[in-house]
């Protein structure tokens, strides 16, 4: 992104850009992508960091605490409010691990589970605000997780 030209000093100034920063549309992007959710998410008084815990309930049923927020890419701090509005609503159970008092599992409950029904239509209704091809999209998803130095999924 940044030219090889040196300028005062032998400094790129050209670093300083904000063109020149793939940092900016990344954050761009994710805040319009969220915002477009937004709407979609108030039907079901989700926000989107609560949503995407979601998700990994109606996929896995209960999960580690630690392990859902190295899968979200959440610290404690972000995650513990977050489980608590879930649990709150009634969509979560958190309890600490018989074998381990230590590890805290967190639980969907049948009211969380009720709730998939009512987002299984987000998905497509979000793939069909962006202007992506399949392919493109496809590419555009291996190359984010690329970039959190991640596997895919």
């Amino acid at each position: 992104m940044c030219s090889s030209n040196m300028k005062e000093n032998n400094i790129d100034y050209d670093c300083l850009k904000l063109e020149n920063q793939l940092c900016f549309p990344l954050y761009a992007a994710s805040r319009e992508i969220i915002k477009r959710y937004r709407p979609l998410l108030d039907e079901l008084e989700l926000t989107y960091t609560q949503y995407i815990a979601m998700m990994v309930f109606w996929q896995q049923g209960s999960i580690n605490v630690k392990e859902l927020g190295k899968k979200l890419y959440l610290d404690s701090g972000t995650l513990t409010p977050v489980l608590k509005h879930l649990e709150t609503k009634n969509y979560i159970t958190r309890a600490r691990s018989p074998e381990d008092e230590r590890v805290v599992i967190a639980k969907i409950t049948p009211e969380g589970e009720a709730l998939k029904e009512k987002a299984a239509a987000i998905p497509q209704k979000m793939a069909c605000c962006f202007k992506l091809e399949p392919d493109e999209a496809i590419t555009l998803y291996s190359l984010l997780y690329k970039l959190l130095g991640s596997e895919s999924g």
